[in-house]
């Protein structure tokens, strides 16, 4: 069982798991993600802070992102126990 990591880049959201990393636009404003409230097997709540406003609550629904890449999401999404925010 595992623990992906949800991380930020530009305008960029990035999901990774397993070796495999998703990347998929977001807000050419967002600063960066500061918090994870929830994980609930595909579905994310995060804080996040965007430029030139105060933290914001943000949902990302990662089902849409696999499908559109034609990917088992419950294959993909079945071991993955935990998600954390991580920054380099």
């Amino acid at each position: 069982m595992g623990c992906a990591v949800l991380s930020s880049r530009k305008q960029y959201t990035l999901f990774s798991y397993d070796g495999l990393t998703l990347r998929f636009r977001t807000s050419y404003r967002l600063e960066h993600y500061t918090k994870l409230i929830e994980w609930d097997a595909g579905y994310i709540v995060v804080m996040a802070k965007y430029e030139n406003i105060p933290e914001v609550e943000e949902y990302i629904d990662l089902i849409p992102v696999l499908k559109d890449l034609y990917m088992d999401e419950n294959a993909f999404l079945r071991n993955i126990q935990e998600v954390r925010i991580q920054y380099d």
